[in-house]
């Protein structure tokens, strides 16, 4: 396998092995992680990745992923972007089931960090930041925010199927000094049964000094993945992981 991921992807291939004899491989890929090719150093990541998309999820890492952590501390800094990405979604892949390791394992790697691990880390913890963990948005110098003002409106109010929204947010930060703010927005998607799902959307971070008004255009467009329903339709503006304006408009 080691020639195969050299010439297309076969994190696929190694996981049946790793199910079998979790040990013995990641022993194994211990000692590929300073391998010369960029493509094996990545497989050593990205084959042990518990929550794998489209395959075989490895149900033991997800309840204990410790025994794959000596790999991303191996990977953390590795020269090529392709391979700390594969490091980061890993991450990722364990914040689902055990954030608050994946919160200390990135408080460890920020402090001191480059910038490139700093990325590293932060897209390993988008996930948790969609989510408004308090722990992941300090890790990237994010607090509560302290009296601050928002309102929001979304023009216009009634809309079809395939066209668009603007999201205009009006912000003041009645504090003494500038405060970070790490902005979010989700769209609370009506669902056939009539019931509505949330899904965040990044939106910018800005440190905020007095007043600021910002716009976003949002596509109502139907995707493969997220069909679309008639009805009213929730905005909340997210800073910080908390909710701080809301508006709504609706679909037909």
């Amino acid at each position: 396998m080691i020639a195969l991921t050299q010439c297309f992807s076969s994190e696929f291939a190694v996981r049946p092995f790793l199910t079998a004899e979790p040990e013995r491989v990641i022993e194994r890929l211990m000692t590929l992680t300073d391998h010369p090719s960029p493509h094996v150093r990545r497989w050593c990541s990205e084959g042990v990745r518990p929550r794998l998309p489209w395959g075989q999820r490895v149900h033991a890492l997800e309840k204990d992923p410790s025994p794959i952590l000596p790999l991303l501390e191996a990977l953390k800094d590795d020269p090529e972007e392709y391979v700390r990405r594969s490091v980061a979604n890993t991450l990722n892949d364990i914040a689902k089931s055990k954030p608050a390791l994946v919160v200390s394992i990135a408080e460890r790697w920020w402090k001191g960090g480059s910038k490139d691990r700093r990325r590293l880390v932060r897209h390993a913890l988008r996930t948790l930041i969609k989510r408004g963990d308090p722990g992941a948005l300090a890790v990237l110098g994010y607090g509560p925010p302290k009296a601050l003002t928002a309102s929001l409106e979304v023009s216009p109010p009634t809309v079809s199927i395939g066209s668009s929204v603007e999201l205009s947010l009006a912000l003041t930060n009645e504090a003494s000094e500038p405060q970070p703010l790490l902005l979010d927005y989700q769209v609370h998607y009506v669902k056939a049964d009539g019931s509505a799902r949330p899904k965040v959307f990044k939106w910018k971070e800005i440190t905020l000094r007095g007043d600021a008004t910002l716009t976003k255009k949002h596509s109502m467009r139907k995707t493969t993945i997220r069909p679309l329903y008639v009805g009213e339709h929730r905005v909340d503006v997210l800073a910080n992981g908390e909710v701080v304006a809301e508006a709504r408009f609706t679909l037909r």
